[in-house]
């Protein structure tokens, strides 16, 4: 009687339990050493003492996916939400000096559709693998009323650890670094309610491939975030070269703008060449039919740039070298320098701006 009156409520116990049967090998392809327990306890289990660290940090994340479920939703295209998710949580551990353990994700749905829900683990499970961390537990809520019919959000929290002695801080970054960015895969997870507004007031349907673009403006929006553990856990791990990693910032919403000088000291200025590296056609796409200037977009979009380190001058090149055994497209792209006012807030100079405007490519403006 109970389960018949819940079912009559909006919510379907039975599909709980299929949602549950079908995400369990998700999970348990995730597993790394520490993962203790499986699906299906009250709380994820997981033994750090097996890492060996003389003073453990653990570095938290959480976040979203944010209105980019939307256009999933209106695609029908589920199965890669779950990796934004994962992505937006482990690269800010990463940022900070530490390597991802594991991850927890919190679905919110109006109904509860296991095939969906599937797909949307799926996307998850396959996040954390190519983070290295294991999916530990979860929460699937069933909330109709809160939720319009075929909606949902998705949210995740990852835990990392390193040694505190190899944490990434501020106060590390010296003048002179050099700053080397990795290529974003896209639009990431950011910048969307802009986005869709730029889609709307055009007129623009996301079912179909505009010029310049090599897939339909949806698919195009969803590709997934960039997950950049792979690429730089060999130099976090490497003893020769980790000591001349001093910073690293995760190019997010609010872009070179907001995110650079988060993992700069007071009195530093990053110095950006904007010829540096190519902006890829999706956000030249989007800055013509939004009618942005390229120093807006620099404030909403990464602009194909999705993560930032600064490097010791005289190890750069090695640095360099040594990313681009994994990430070709990793490029310098400026320079850390001192300002006037050593009290001043950290900020960021954007150099040849109207030159990349002009789309210019880094080949080009060699």
């Amino acid at each position: 009687m109970g389960s018949d009156r819940y079912s009559a409520a909006g919510v379907n116990l039975e599909a709980g339990y299929e949602s549950v049967r079908r995400i369990r090998p998700l999970v348990e392809s995730t597993a790394i050493p520490g993962v203790m327990g499986s699906v299906g306890g009250f709380g994820g289990l997981f033994d750090l003492s097996l890492y060996n660290f003389r003073e453990p940090v653990l570095v938290s994340g959480t976040d979203g996916v944010g209105t980019k479920l939307l256009i999933a939703r209106l695609m029908s295209r589920l199965d890669t939400i779950g990796i934004d998710a994962v992505a937006m949580c482990v690269n800010d551990i990463l940022v900070q000096g530490a390597l991802p353990l594991f991850f927890l994700d919190y679905l919110a749905v109006a109904g509860n559709v296991p095939s969906e829900i599937a797909d949307l683990v799926a996307g998850v499970a396959d996040g954390c693998r190519q983070a290295e961390c294991a999916l530990i537990g979860g929460e699937t809520a069933e909330m109709p009323g809160l939720y319009a019919p075929g909606h949902f959000d998705i949210a995740g929290f990852a835990v990392g650890a390193c040694e505190k002695s190899e944490l990434l801080r501020a106060s590390s970054v010296r003048s002179g670094s050099v700053l080397i960015g990795l290529p974003s895969s896209g639009c990431h997870s950011n910048g969307y309610s802009l986005i869709r507004k730029i889609v709307a007031d055009n007129g623009l349907d996301y079912a179909q491939k505009y010029a310049g673009l090599e897939l339909t403006l949806g698919e195009e929006l969803l590709r997934p975030t960039t997950i950049y553990v792979k690429a730089v856990k060999p130099l976090l791990l490497n003893a020769a070269l980790r000591p001349a990693l001093r910073g690293m910032a995760h190019i997010t919403g609010g872009g070179f703008i907001e995110n650079v000088p988060r993992m700069l000291p007071p009195g530093q200025v990053a110095v950006i060449d904007m010829t540096a590296f190519t902006i890829p056609p999706i956000f030249r796409f989007l800055m013509e039919r939004g009618e942005l200037s390229l120093l807006e977009a620099a404030n909403v979009f990464n602009l194909g740039i999705g993560l930032v380190l600064a490097v010791d001058p005289d190890a750069g090149d090695a640095v360099l070298a040594d990313l681009r055994e994994r990430v070709p497209g990793a490029v310098v792209i400026g320079y850390v320098a001192a300002t006037d006012n050593l009290e001043g807030e950290p900020s960021v100079v954007l150099e040849n701006l109207d030159a990349a405007a002009l789309n210019s490519t880094a080949d080009e403006a060699k």
